[in-house]
């Protein structure tokens, strides 16, 4: 039986962190890991409707908490609506933030930077 079909509860200390291993090497958390070990950009959509761009430095394995540097933080806002006013058009935010705490249970997406992969970087 190889070690994808074992059950997890029938592997031993050591097949576990091996499959982990391969996991975070291949599996969807590859994204993350590159980046941390890399030191290259993702894209982030988060439930607020804002986009984050920036490095990742660290996560967590449990909840995908994630600390960024070097963000730039992307939204649109469309702006009030007085009397006598036509329909206001959405206007694009953004920020840079130096460092950030990114809880886990915010994320939506992960992507490798799309503009750096199709320069080929």
């Amino acid at each position: 039986m190889s070690s994808l079909t074992k059950p997890k509860s029938e592997m031993t200390p050591e097949e576990l962190a091996k499959r982990e291993e391969e996991e975070f090497n291949t599996g969807p958390l590859s994204v993350l890991t590159q980046s941390v070990k890399n030191n290259t950009q993702v894209l982030i959509n988060c439930r607020n409707n804002k986009k984050l761009l920036g490095r990742v430095k660290a996560f967590d394995r449990l909840y995908c908490n994630m600390v960024l540097e070097n963000v730039k933080e992307t939204w649109t806002e469309l702006p009030g609506t007085g009397k006598g006013k036509k329909k206001a058009k959405p206007v694009n935010k953004d920020r840079f933030i130096l460092k950030m705490f990114l809880r886990g249970n915010s994320v939506i997406l992960v992507l490798r930077n799309p503009l750096a992969t199709a320069a080929g970087k």
